[in-house]
């Protein structure tokens, strides 16, 4: 009998969360009216530090 792969697994199981995390973002930005800011760059207006 072949042993469980329990890494194909998890990595199965995230794959759906962020997969469902995404729709529900998708789902909740028009709702808000604004789309949220990119991750990059989420603080533009801070000077560089000297």
């Amino acid at each position: 009998m072949a042993k469980p792969n329990y890494q194909f697994e998890k990595r199965q199981r995230e794959l759906e969360k962020k997969k469902k995390k995404a729709e529900k973002e998708k789902r909740k930005a028009p709702a808000a009216g604004e789309p949220t800011p990119p991750a990059e760059n989420p603080v533009e207006d801070v000077p560089p530090a000297p």
